[in-house]
């Protein structure tokens, strides 16, 4: 299912078409995005910036979204990785 969902909300060049309004969707979308960050390495907040806005021209929700939904920390305006899917 979850690429079913991404095949919908991404265009073919990996950018995302809107950011998806029912939160099942919406977590499937940032566990995608959550794999662009290393984990265990910290993040200014204008990288974690950068990194989205190759995705979505509204970076800002992206990143409060992922903090909300645990896909990452924010403190002191570091950020890191803190949940989503991990390779192994």
């Amino acid at each position: 299912m979850d690429n079913r969902v991404l095949a919908n909300f991404l265009t073919e060049d990996g950018r995302l078409r809107t950011i998806p309004t029912k939160h099942s969707k919406l977590l499937v979308v940032l566990d995608h995005l959550a794999q662009e960050f290393e984990p265990g390495r910290t993040y200014p907040e204008a990288e974690v910036n950068d990194v989205l806005q190759r995705f979505h021209p509204d970076y800002a929700a992206l990143r409060r979204y992922l903090v909300e939904n645990g896909f990452m920390t924010r403190e002191d305006n570091l950020y890191w990785r803190s949940g989503g899917t991990f390779e192994v």
